[in-house]
């Protein structure tokens, strides 16, 4: 396995020089913050929406320790729209842990780095492969379905043992002479390879610098790699979201609760039915109230189908209203806001309206 080891890595190497990814914005340095800041995004979410907030979140905040003072809702006002809103609370008490643990300094290895909120062993290998030249494997499903058709492990991955297995074959075919300059190198390469060419479906083995050894290439079904026969079967979620409007225009949002959908962001409140959304209105504007074209927000695992019901109250009819811990905004202040991407997109949608 050692020869086999140095044969796999050194051709990760040699393509990552001639035909990896090299312009993104997070490759060109070695700074753990920037390094572990790219790498919370890009889980569960491509490339191409993570280059739009990474500039923005270096701007706002540049270190670590800007993050660490910011409220959670300026964090999450800023990630509105990449989904998966956990990860935005974890990046912001691992950044304070950084501070009050290790004086604002990452550390420098993975078994530490793993101790952190939000960053799992694949992504703390990955910081400390990238920052620190630690020999450490990453495994994210990019490397699980290049290392699977390569070495043709047809295992089960939904059961721990074989992750576990794989696991220890990705740490047998890391390069044997480790330094700060190869593991950044195999890292990426790693990553890139199962971005642009082993790709899940349709892979391009002809370009593949492993094609010559891959069992998968060789029996010509690539695609029956990895095998994990647990899957998430995809659900529907109808809700009723309350779009109301005070006297002086200000919208009205309600923090949501924690755990579940889109908790400890601020929303439209949200109903479970039309008629429970109604209840909650005066009786003299219920009549009033516009209900919108349903439309479908589309999550990993599950279709949002939402139903926005518009409602405007004068003065009078504001006490009437029955909804709790709702409070009141401004354009320049629910903009400010961590809001769910489908409530965002509708509430700029009716300014454009408006006007």
């Amino acid at each position: 396995m050692k020869g086999a080891g140095k044969a796999f890595s050194d051709r990760i190497i040699v393509w990552q020089g001639s035909h990896g990814r090299h312009g993104l914005p997070w490759q060109a340095t070695r700074d753990p913050y920037r390094v572990w800041l790219s790498e919370i995004m890009l889980q569960q979410t491509q490339v191409s929406t993570v280059l739009d907030y990474y500039p923005r979140f270096l701007a706002q905040f540049a270190d670590v320790a800007a993050l660490a003072a910011a409220s959670e809702n300026e964090v999450m006002a800023l990630w509105s729209g990449l989904g998966y809103y956990s990860r935005a609370r974890n990046l912001h008490r691992c950044a304070q842990e950084v501070v009050s643990r290790f004086g604002g300094q990452f550390p420098s290895s993975a078994e530490l780095l793993q101790s952190l909120p939000g960053i799992g062993r694949s992504t703390a290998a990955a910081i400390a492969a990238f920052c620190f030249g630690e020999r450490a494997a990453i495994l994210d499903g990019n490397v699980k379905r290049v290392l699977t058709r390569y070495l043709g492990i047809a295992d089960d991955l939904a059961v721990s043992a074989n992750e576990r297995a794989l696991w220890l074959r990705a740490e047998e075919l890391l390069p044997e002479a480790s330094t700060h300059q190869t593991m950044p190198i195999y890292t990426q390469g790693l990553m890139d390879l199962g971005a642009t060419v082993c790709t899940l479906r349709r892979p391009v083995c002809l370009v593949c610098p492993l094609s010559a050894d891959c069992v998968a290439a060789h029996e010509g079904k690539p695609e029956r790699y990895p095998v994990k026969t647990r899957r998430v079967k995809r659900s529907r979620m109808d809700l009723w979201l309350l779009h109301v409007l005070d006297p002086e225009g200000r919208v009205g949002l309600a923090q949501r609760p924690a755990p579940g959908i889109w908790a400890g962001l601020h929303c439209l409140p949200v109903s479970a039915s039309l008629e429970e959304l109604m209840s909650q209105l005066p009786l003299a504007v219920q009549g009033h109230a516009i209900e919108h074209t349903p439309f479908v927000h589309v999550l990993t695992h599950r279709d949002l189908h939402l139903h926005v019901v518009t409602a405007h109250l004068d003065s009078a009819a504001l006490d009437g209203l029955s909804v709790e811990a709702i409070e009141w905004f401004d354009e320049r202040q629910w903009q400010a806001k961590g809001l769910p991407a489908p409530v965002r997109r509708f509430l700029e949608g009716s300014l454009v309206e408006r006007v």
